[in-house]
């Protein structure tokens, strides 16, 4: 059974900084790439970035490239997202995700490609 499980999800002043986490188990971590993704309310769940299985590939959306970086400890089986200079149109629920193809270098960007979703973290920015 694969549990994906974010955390560190809050309240923040617009500017402001915050990590998220997402402890995986279930599978072996290193050997899938992992998303994040949000949505805010009345919107679609959107693709924020990727990591692929080793660490070394990330990519971003346009609207968080610069601000925010996707990293993974496979030690820990812990994938990070650290946001820096939060906006106010940043506030959504976090997802992480797994995806679906063992070993794949792709970073998917949509969300059909991944197939284990974590309950997701809610991030409230205030200005």
């Amino acid at each position: 059974q694969v549990q994906l499980v974010e955390s560190g999800g809050g309240l923040v002043q617009a500017g402001d900084s915050l990590r998220l986490s997402c402890a995986a188990s279930g599978r072996t971590f290193s050997s899938y790439a992992m998303g994040w993704f949000r949505q805010a309310p009345g919107k679609e769940r959107g693709f924020v970035g990727a990591v692929s299985g080793s660490g070394r590939f990330t990519s971003y959306a346009d609207s968080v490239k610069g601000r925010f970086t996707i990293s993974r400890d496979n030690a820990k089986n812990t994938m990070y997202l650290t946001m820096n200079s939060l906006k106010p149109e940043d506030p959504a629920v976090y997802y992480c995700a797994s995806d679906r193809l063992r070993g794949t270098l792709v970073l998917h960007t949509t969300a059909r490609a991944y197939d284990y979703w974590g309950q997701g973290t809610q991030v409230t920015v205030s200005s």
